[in-house]
């Protein structure tokens, strides 16, 4: 008697839990082995009730519905279906978003239910898809209530991890943030979002960079923290300063020009050898040495991969360009091939 009330109870737990949601796969059957054990599948549950395991729910909406939160860090209007050709083909190749963007809702606009926090280059991808190509997609989203403050750190964690946020957009981020919300004191601000002082440093002075200087570049996406290092001693100089102001200007009215007629843009380490030759008076013929010194590496398409600058002792430094429309096999062919031609110097 007492194993047919056991084997009841079994029943009964069996049917309160299969409607239950486990985050888990199931593992596949082995051969000979039967359903899972009412105690696994007990057990899973608790997992999830005790949190170990959460649930999340996410949605389905139209993009149209969604608005870029104000303080978002990435330049939406520099987006385009070529620096977005990557997400574009995972898109059409899966027919769905694989991950969903973090959002949260909106009262003060008939016109939006959401603002996307993360996801900018995901709400645009499923927009275009939708407008231009006509394809029945809709936008997956994560619904959370989240304080400004919390807004601002999920975002920056997230595009931390990423490489198609540019080091100036980031910077000016910061800069923003911390007088936002941390009432100007980088050290509390670091210590949120769990980085060094110094490295938060770095970025807060890159967005002290003059407008002169970041136009010089052409495209903010080009401008590298590495690069406003290099400069910051010039622009600090109260002689200096001036001649690299003057300097930018004129490269942003070249870029300009070059962009119009559909020219390629002046590189990077031309742009920063040019406006240290200026600060120091040297003209042309400094920055032409100060670029002789370092080696630019393309692919067979011509794409930038990374630049190469010969130091002291052996010694060399190395740039990645990893917003690059170069495969990681490229990268990895140029590099052996720049390597060995470096070793037998």
């Amino acid at each position: 008697m007492a194993t047919s009330t056991t084997g009841k109870n079994r029943s009964i737990l069996a049917g309160l839990v299969a409607g239950a949601p486990v985050t888990e796969t199931p593992r596949p059957a082995a051969a000979g082995e039967g359903v899972p054990r009412v105690g696994d599948r007990l057990s899973a549950l608790a997992r999830v009730t005790s949190g170990e395991y959460a649930e999340k729910t996410f949605r389905l909406v139209d993009p149209a519905r969604c608005r870029m939160w104000a303080r978002h860090n990435r330049a939406y209007a520099l987006l385009s279906a070529e620096s977005c050709q990557d997400l574009l083909e995972s898109l059409r190749a899966q027919g769905e978003q694989e991950f969903p963007a973090i959002v949260r809702r909106v009262s003060d606009d008939p016109n939006y239910d959401w603002e996307v926090i993360c996801g900018a280059r995901r709400h645009w991808c499923v927009g275009y898809l939708r407008a231009v190509e006509h394809r029945p997609i809709k936008f997956l989203i994560d619904e959370r209530e989240l304080t400004d403050e919390q807004a601002f750190r999920i975002s920056d964690l997230e595009n931390r991890a990423r490489q198609d946020i540019s080091d100036y957009e980031r910077a000016v981020d910061y800069r923003e943030a911390v007088q936002t919300y941390y009432g100007g004191v980088a050290q509390r601000m670091a210590e949120r979002l769990e980085v060094s002082k110094t490295w938060l440093s770095r970025f807060l002075d890159m967005a002290k960079l003059p407008s002169e200087v970041v136009s010089a570049f052409g495209d903010v996406r080009a401008l590298r923290e590495n690069h406003a290092r290099e400069l910051k001693p010039f622009l600090g100089d109260s002689a200096m300063r001036p001649r690299v102001l003057a300097a930018a200007k004129a490269l942003a009215e070249e870029q300009t020009g070059r962009r119009e007629a559909g020219e390629a843009l002046t590189e990077p380490p031309r742009v920063v050898a040019r406006l240290k030759a200026a600060a120091k008076g040297e003209g042309e013929r400094g920055a032409a040495a100060e670029v002789a010194r370092a080696t630019t590496v393309r692919n067979a398409e011509g794409a930038m991969l990374f630049t190469v600058k010969p130091k002291a002792g052996r010694r060399a430094v190395i740039e990645l360009m990893l917003d690059s429309s170069g495969s990681d096999g490229d990268f990895l062919a140029a590099f052996e091939r720049e390597l060995a031609r470096l070793r037998a110097l």
